[in-house]
C-alpha cells in the first residue's frame, strides 16, 4: 500500500500510474517529459533510450521502474529482454555498440551525481560517435530518471506481482506512449 491514499484500486495502477492518476496537474508534464526522452525524433532508438532508463532504474534499485523500462526497451529492441537483462548485469560484456556502452557510463555517472560525468567520459562517447544531443539526452534521462525512481518508491507504490504485467505495459507504452498515462 503506498504511504497516501491515492483513492484508486493501486494494484489496477501500480507503480507511478497511480500517482499520475493521483495528481493529475503534475502527471501532465511527467508524462510528456517521458515521451520526449523516450520516444520523440532521435538519434538513438526508442529501445536505446528506454535501455538507459532501465539501466538507471536497475542502479537506483527501483523495482518498479527497472523491469517496466526493462520490458519496454526489450520490446523495441531486435536482442529483447536478453540483452536488456546483459547490460544490466555486466555492462563491460554486454554486446552493444561503444557508442552506447559509453552512452550508458555516462548514464551511471549522471546516477552517483551530476559532478562525476567528465570530460572523459563525453569524449570516448564522441570517440563512438555519440552527438551532442545523444550526450545531453542521456544525462536528462539519467537524470530525469533518478527522479522518477525517488518518487515511486519515496511514496510506496505498490509493484506488480506478475511480472508479465510489465510485458503488457510494453506493448501499451509502444503502442500508445507515455502521454496516455496522464
Amino acid at each position: 500500500m503506498a504511504h497516501i491514499e491515492l483513492g484508486l484500486d493501486e494494484t489496477s495502477l501500480p507503480g507511478i500510474t497511480g500517482l499520475l492518476r493521483f495528481r493529475p496537474e503534475t502527471a501532465g508534464p511527467l508524462s510528456a517529459l517521458a515521451e520526449v526522452l523516450l520516444r520523440g525524433p532521435h538519434p538513438l532508438s526508442a529501445g536505446e533510450r528506454e535501455l538507459i532508463a532501465a539501466y538507471v532504474s536497475g542502479l537506483n534499485e527501483c523495482s518498479f521502474c527497472r523491469d517496466s523500462h526493462s520490458a519496454f526497451a526489450a520490446e523495441q529492441l531486435d536482442e529483447g529482454m536478453a540483452l536488456v537483462d546483459q547490460v544490466r548485469a555486466d555492462l563491460d560484456s554486454a554486446p552493444v555498440s561503444e557508442k552506447l556502452r559509453a552512452l550508458l557510463r555516462i548514464a551511471g555517472a549522471v546516477w552517483e551525481s551530476g559532478r562525476k560525468v567528465t570530460p572523459e567520459l563525453v569524449e570516448r562517447a564522441r570517440a563512438h560517435g555519440a552527438t551532442d544531443v545523444e550526450v545531453h539526452d542521456t544525462v536528462l534521462i539519467a537524470a530525469a530518471f533518478c527522479m522518477y525512481n525517488r518518487y515511486v518508491d519515496g511514496l510506496g507504490t505498490v509493484v506488480p506481482a506478475d511480472p508479465g504485467a510489465y510485458v503488457e505495459a510494453g506493448r501499451r507504452i509502444v503502442e500508445r506512449g507515455y502521454l496516455d498515462l496522464a
